[in-house]
């Protein structure tokens, strides 16, 4: 588990994220299988591995507004994400040490 002062939950192998703007769980965890778009968060590549929702459209999801918007752990060539913020791990580890739960993160183009 990493250290920080927010909430933390373990990912299992039936977790997934609902991406489907026409299902009530819109931008939600869901347990897989999904009946709608979905994306699995139990992952090989390790990405998932350290994964913090960032709030973005959840209050209330909107649908068509985006979804599955996390801070988690980069590619080794920094591709580009679809929406996410991504850092390396050691990074993504020391920022989880600053943050709790009336954390702020302000993200800037």
């Amino acid at each position: 588990m990493p250290e920080t002062g927010l909430p933390v939950l373990a990912l299992r192998p039936e977790d997934g994220w609902c991406d489907d703007p026409a299902e009530p769980d819109y931008n939600r965890l869901v347990p897989l299988p999904c009946r709608g778009s979905h994306e699995r968060l139990w992952r090989a590549d390790g990405v998932y591995d350290l994964i913090v929702e960032l709030g973005f459209n959840d209050e209330p999801a909107l649908p068509g507004i985006g979804s599955a918007i996390f801070l988690h752990v980069a590619r080794p060539d920094y591709p580009p994400t679809e929406g996410c913020v991504a850092l390396a791990e050691t990074d993504l580890r020391a920022v989880l040490k600053l943050l709790g739960g009336g954390s702020v993160i302000a993200v800037r183009a």
